[in-house]
């Protein structure tokens, strides 16, 4: 048997309300808060997963995604 590496990635959205003076200010505020965990996305909904094998000889670009 060998050893592989394996990469398993989740998108997972999070929904939050936030009182600004302009969408901007919006999402700065919302960045700021992220950034803070005031605003955290766990559980969330769980949007996409994607799994992909990782081979040394490969570059990142080259890596092939299999969303399941």
């Amino acid at each position: 048997m060998k050893k592989y590496k394996i990469v398993i990635e989740e998108t997972v959205t999070g929904e939050f309300e936030i009182l600004a003076e302009n969408e901007n200010d919006a999402v700065e505020k919302s960045i700021q808060k992220y950034k803070a965990a005031e605003f955290v996305l766990e559980p969330g909904v769980l949007q996409n997963v994607r799994i992909a094998l990782i081979k040394p000889d490969k570059d990142d670009s080259e890596i092939e995604w299999v969303e399941f």
